[in-house]
């Protein structure tokens, strides 16, 4: 079992093209740990951005009567990926994995392999 910060140092050492990578609480919106980023890639701004969209599509699911869950968001820019992955597992409820992959080095499938990984072992 590994906690936050053991989870994200395995994230940014084992997934190729990682830039940056948070846990966070999507009810409000905080970082619970981040490690990378950049100058241009404030990972505590982008955890509150992308609360919203994780809040929008659970809504937007509420809305359709889809009796599903989300396994993983993933926004596609120019350069890089945006994976967002939500905990189901050991009081995962409420929290999400964000990753920032460099879109020229990052293989997606491996990404996400390791993400889910990742998760398995997180003890929160």
């Amino acid at each position: 079992m590994a906690n936050t910060e053991l989870a994200l140092k395995d994230a940014m050492s084992s997934i190729d093209g990682a830039i940056g990578v948070a846990l966070v609480d999507y009810s409000s919106g905080m970082a619970l740990g981040t490690l990378g980023g950049s100058q241009t890639l404030d990972l505590n701004v982008a955890a509150a951005g992308n609360t919203d969209v994780v809040r929008a599509k659970l809504r937007a699911m509420e809305m359709l009567n889809i009796q599903d869950s989300i396994e993983d968001i993933l926004i596609t820019l120019g350069t890089q990926y945006h994976l967002i992955r939500l905990l189901t597992g050991r009081g995962g409820n409420g929290l999400f994995l964000y990753l920032v992959l460099d879109g020229k080095r990052a293989n997606l499938a491996m990404a996400r392999h390791q993400l889910r990984r990742i998760e398995a072992e997180l003890e929160v």
